[in-house]
Parts: C-alpha cells; sequence; structure tokens
C-alpha cells in the first residue's frame, strides 16, 4: 500500500487533511472515500485496517479528518452534521479533480449517516456501506444527556467523549434535530451494505433494523457478530474490509 498525505478546502473554507491509500503496485480499479466517526479521526485504527484489506484489493481510498478535528483546520465547537456532509461534498470534488471520482462512499457511525445523506447530492457515487451508523444523526445527543441541561442553558458546554473534552454549542444541538434521514435512505437509489454489531452499546442494533428496513434493493446486511462500536479488534476491522472488496465489483 502507498499512502500520501493531502491536504484542501474544506466545506467551511479550512484546510481539510486527508490521506489518500493506493494499491502499491497497480493503477486503482476504483476509489473510495471514507468518513470517519464522531470526535474520530483518519487515524483510527480500524479504517487503516479496512483500507488495507480495500488497497491489497486494487482499491484506492482517501480517509480525511471532518473541519476541527485531527489535523484538520476549524474550531470543532463550529461544527455540526451539516459541515461534515459539506466536507464530504468536498473532499469528493477533490478526488474527482486529482485522482478520479469516488464510486464509493464508506461511513462509520455518525459517518454512516453523513455519507446516507451525502450520497445524494453526488451523482458520480455508484455505492454506498456503513458502519455501525445511526439511523438518525440525533442519535448523538444519547452521548450528551448528562450535559444537555447545559448546552441549552449557556448556550455550550465542555463534555468529556471518551477521555477527551470537546465543546459542544447549542447550534450543533439544533443542527442535528433539523436533520432528517428517512428521505434520503429510501431515496438513495444505490446499492447499501451495511455492518452492523448485535452488541453495539454505543449505535444499538436496532438502527441497523430501521436502516435495512426503510432502504430499497439492492441492499445486503452483515452482522459483525461480537465486535464493539470501533472495530478495536483487527480481524473485526480487516473482515469489513475484505467483505466490502467481494462485495463491491458488482456495482462499480
Amino acid at each position: 500500500m502507498k499512502s500520501e498525505k493531502v491536504t484542501f478546502p474544506g466545506g467551511q473554507g479550512y484546510r481539510i487533511t486527508a490521506r489518500v491509500d493506493l494499491p502499491g503496485d497497480s493503477e486503482p480499479r476504483a476509489f473510495a472515500l471514507f468518513a470517519h466517526c464522531f470526535t474520530c479521526n483518519k487515524n483510527l485504527r480500524a479504517i487503516s485496517r479496512i483500507n488495507e484489506e480495500l488497497t491489497g484489493a486494487g482499491y484506492g481510498v482517501m480517509r480525511f479528518d471532518f473541519t476541527g478535528l485531527g489535523e484538520s483546520e476549524g474550531d470543532f465547537s463550529d461544527t455540526n452534521f451539516t459541515s461534515n456532509v459539506e466536507d464530504l461534498v468536498t473532499a469528493a470534488e477533490y478526488m474527482t479533480s486529482r485522482w478520479g471520482a469516488p464510486g464509493l462512499l464508506i461511513g462509520h457511525s455518525l459517518g454512516g449517516a453523513a455519507v446516507l445523506q451525502t450520497a445524494g447530492k453526488l451523482p458520480i457515487i455508484k455505492a454506498v456501506v456503513t458502519i455501525g451508523a445511526p439511523c438518525d444523526p440525533n442519535h448523538v445527543t444519547n452521548l450528551l444527556v448528562d450535559n444537555i441541561e447545559e448546552i441549552e442553558r449557556a448556550g455550550k458546554a465542555n463534555v468529556n467523549l471518551a477521555g477527551r473534552t470537546f465543546t459542544i454549542k447549542k447550534q450543533f444541538l439544533d443542527d442535528l434535530h433539523r436533520a432528517r434521514m428517512d428521505n434520503n435512505i429510501t431515496g438513495l437509489n444505490r446499492p447499501l451494505l451495511l455492518f452492523h454489531s448485535p452488541i453495539d452499546q454505543i449505535v444499538g442494533i436496532e438502527n441497523a433494523t430501521h436502516l435495512f428496513e426503510m432502504a430499497k434493493h439492492p441492499k445486503s446486511y452483515v452482522s459483525l457478530d461480537k465486535a464493539d462500536h470501533l472495530l478495536s479488534h483487527d480481524e473485526d476491522a480487516r473482515f469489513v474490509g475484505r467483505v466490502i472488496s467481494g462485495w463491491l465489483p458488482k456495482y462499480l
């Protein structure tokens, strides 16, 4: 696998940092764009392992940090679900101008909701994959339940998520409340592959059920058995990468 670090302007105008992973000894068969989970970044170990499987199968993948996260510029507290979608659109445009149009969108957790929301804005997208995705972006408020009252009262609050502190503003909650997913799911009009663990403690399996029932065919669901939400074990992440690699040729 070859890997190249790049930057490009994001949806809010800040510099977005990305990494493009390519097959080591051949031209890519097709390209994919990967959206990471809420407050994560492109260097999440699971993403790297999935991309290793995809590049090994001949695909090129770009993973990037949303505005205000990882190595990307901007203030996370000024971002929201809508700005994530905007970042995805500009990332796809940048990929198209530099390497080729991404035919596949992959999204993990809230990134999964973001790619479902984004696909309809990008005619170049041929297929969509979600991993542990919520059926509604508003699901994120479950992680903020102890702070919502303060956010509503003071306009913002410092929230501890996975050992890190983030400032969450009321505009973030308001944007989540405005997001509507069902029409995007029923009107996706692309092949959809859903991965979800039945023991996911962050985004419950009922989310996968809702997504699968709402989506039109062709659609597929793969159980991640005993995996956790972040696919902490390499074998779970590699399994996801291998399944995507086997599923994709039919649609790209």
